[in-house]
């Protein structure tokens, strides 16, 4: 396949495309973050594997490049950055702490709930925000994400694929989480990192508390349950408004300081396409 006109394996017409351009799927990532921590045996993982409070912004940044690679990417690049990921993945172990068992970080038990926390945080996100997303809509984003699922060492066949599946699946591993000492350090940590570029005693830091703030009320009421602050409805319909409300603020930029380069040049390859499907389609007399 042509470098220059493969536009990746989702492309412009997909759900993926849709959501993914959404600049507010920032809050979507610390969330996700917040519901990855109360495994126990992925936050010991990344506790004992990862050096995120040394290079909390570092860390942060490949993992948006990751994704946007697997999204935006053309399908070489996608399938090298899983490569990767894969590889460092698996030559990772960690302890648990309650067995003494020493355990991969790629057991697909752990990539399964990783994925699915993440993809149900983006979508349920992209929803809440106002983003114009129909029941068919979130089916399909599920279903195309299998791709993503499979890159990284998952059988499709084993992932949720739909709205109710994901439901089904949470339903079935919520008796393996819990606030484990590392969701506690977590979360800790996710309201207070070290802020990069002295920007530590400015207001930033007060700003950056209303940002995990937001992050965390957007977590389902039974993972603000296991982390035993109130699950109460009036927080999902705070924090839905104030979803949309940083959507409409965040669409007034410009598109330039909205999308970024990966999406940039996603767009080029799509117009390359374009431009070469025209040139080769068959002339009318």
């Amino acid at each position: 396949m042509d470098p220059e006109t493969d536009v990746g394996f989702f492309g412009p017409d997909s759900v993926t495309w849709r959501v993914h351009t959404e600049p507010v799927l920032w809050f979507a990532g610390l969330r996700a973050l917040y519901l990855q921590a109360l495994h126990p045996r992925v936050v010991e993982g990344v506790m004992q594997n990862s050096r995120f409070r040394e290079d909390a912004w570092g860390r942060l940044m490949r993992t948006a490049t990751y994704v946007g690679t697997v999204i935006f990417g053309s399908t070489a690049a996608a399938r090298r950055a899983a490569a990767r990921v894969r590889g460092i993945h698996g030559r990772l172990r960690a302890r648990d702490p309650d067995t003494g068992e020493i355990y991969r970080l790629d057991e697909p038990d752990l990539l399964r709930w990783v994925h699915v926390t993440e993809v149900e945080s983006f979508i349920s996100t992209a929803y809440r925000a106002g983003c114009p997303l129909s029941e068919d809509d979130v089916d399909r984003y599920y279903t195309e994400q299998l791709v993503a699922a499979e890159l990284i060492g998952l059988d499709p066949a084993t992932v949720p694929a739909t709205a109710a599946e994901v439901e089904e699946y949470y339903t079935a591993v919520r008796s393996e989480l819990r606030l484990s000492e590392g969701a506690k350090q977590t979360a800790a940590f996710l309201a207070a990192p070290p802020l990069p570029w002295g920007l530590g005693w400015t207001p930033v830091r007060p700003a950056w508390f209303g940002v995990a703030a937001l992050g965390f009320s957007l977590l389902p009421r039974w993972a603000r349950r296991i982390y035993r602050m109130p699950g109460l409805p009036t927080t999902d319909l705070t924090a839905t408004m104030t979803l949309r409300g940083l959507r409409l603020a965040l669409q007034a930029l410009p598109e330039k300081a909205r999308t970024g380069p990966l999406y940039e040049d996603a767009m080029r390859r799509v117009a390359a396409a374009a431009a070469t499907q025209r040139l080769t389609a068959p002339q009318a007399r």
